[in-house]
């Protein structure tokens, strides 16, 4: 059994993410996972995310912590199919975005 050094265990955990995007009345949602919350958000919005990604501005809506990065991909496949849970999340994205009056 192999052994990690201090800066592999520091990277062994994983997180997952639900983004939000509101272009008029077009939402949407994008479900992935990382190691860094903050680095990735940056590259989705800088346009070096994925590909469906480009071109809009991203918010986190929910995020998780895992401990490995194997359960973190294994929890973006469920939120993935898991369309009623994104669809309530995108919901409350455009009701902070609408306009008041």
């Amino acid at each position: 059994m192999a052994t990690l050094n201090a800066a592999d265990q520091k990277t062994q955990h994983g997180f997952v993410y639900l983004l939000g995007s509101v272009r008029a009345a077009d939402r949407r949602t994008y479900v992935g996972w990382c190691v860094d919350l903050d680095q990735r958000l940056f590259a989705h919005n800088a346009g070096r995310g994925a590909r469906s990604t480009r071109g809009r501005f991203w918010v986190l809506l929910y995020a998780e912590r895992y401990e490995t990065r194997r359960e973190a991909m294994s929890r973006e496949v469920s939120l993935k199919r898991d369309r009623k849970f994104r669809a309530t999340l995108a919901l409350l994205l455009e009701a902070q975005t609408a306009p008041l009056g």
